[in-house]
């Protein structure tokens, strides 16, 4: 059975209708959890056997903080696979069904995220290396000629994207995860507000599981890239990356490096 939560902020409420009907066509559900940190509540959304609306009293708790509310509820019912998720994800109900399925008869594996594109069909990169400072911070404040080979190589671009691979580094977009995995990994770190709790818990997740990208299946997500219009945004991400990298390390950071070579070791193309 799959539990589903969705962390939602001042919420798009026809977006998230029209997500919920395709959801509740999923036939492994069991419960969906609407996790709401808005200064507002919504009177749209109405509790039922299989949608609970969570609002937070008007406190944003953060990304991380939210889905653990819903989290430690699969965990408590014994609910074997979890998935997080956004709002503005569009998946079909017998895609998700498709993920349970491989993911219930593949026992190593962790965590999986599908292929993921934009809005236009372009492919989104959501399987990545472990992120150093230069990744972060290069790549918003360096010219992008000094950044794209960099880029493209913390990316995984050369990558074959028609076949799976096991990455340290999964989007938080869409985590399907198995729950006995997160909860290993005593769930998303809390001390993070934004950003880089979904890198942190996948590379958790990664020291025992498999992290898959796996294309059989393709989801579209309309990535808004908050932190690239937004200064407060911004400093929301910059201040969190940097509790990143003090809790795993800035430049020294061994597991990093293993973790890194062994995926590019599997993805570069052979020649």
């Amino acid at each position: 059975m799959l539990n589903i939560s969705i962390v939602l902020y001042r919420p798009d409420v026809k977006q998230v209708e029209n997500l919920l009907a395709e959801l509740l066509k999923i036939r492994c559900l069991n419960r969906i959890y609407l996790i709401d940190n808005s200064p507002v509540e919504s009177k749209e959304f109405a509790n039922s056997d299989t949608v609970r609306y969570i609002y937070n009293d008007g406190r944003n708790l953060g990304y991380g903080k939210g889905h653990n509310i819903a989290l430690r509820e699969s965990i408590y019912d014994g609910i074997e696979f979890h998935l997080v998720m956004n709002s503005d994800v569009l998946v079909r109900a017998e895609d998700i069904d498709l993920m349970h399925d491989f993911i219930a008869r593949e026992p190593r594996v962790g965590q999986l995220i599908p292929r993921v594109i934009y809005p236009d069909g372009s492919l989104q990169y959501v399987a990545k290396l472990l992120p150093t400072p230069l990744d972060v911070f290069g790549r918003r404040f360096l010219p992008k000629c000094w950044m794209r080979k960099r880029n493209a190589r913390y990316e995984l671009q050369a990558a074959d994207h028609d076949k799976p691979f096991n990455a340290p580094s999964l989007s938080g977009c869409f985590m399907f995860m198995r729950t006995k995995a997160a909860q290993q990994a005593h769930l998303f770190d809390e001390r993070y507000f934004l950003y880089p709790e979904d890198v942190d818990l996948t590379r958790t997740i990664h020291r025992d599981w498999l992290t898959i990208y796996w294309p059989a299946v393709t989801i579209v997500h309309a990535h808004a890239k908050g932190s690239y219009r937004s200064w407060h945004l911004l400093w929301v991400h910059i201040v969190n990356m940097c509790r990143y990298f003090n809790k795993w390390g800035w430049f020294y950071d061994p597991e990093r490096r293993r973790m890194n070579r062994a995926v590019i070791a599997a993805t570069s193309p052979r020649e």
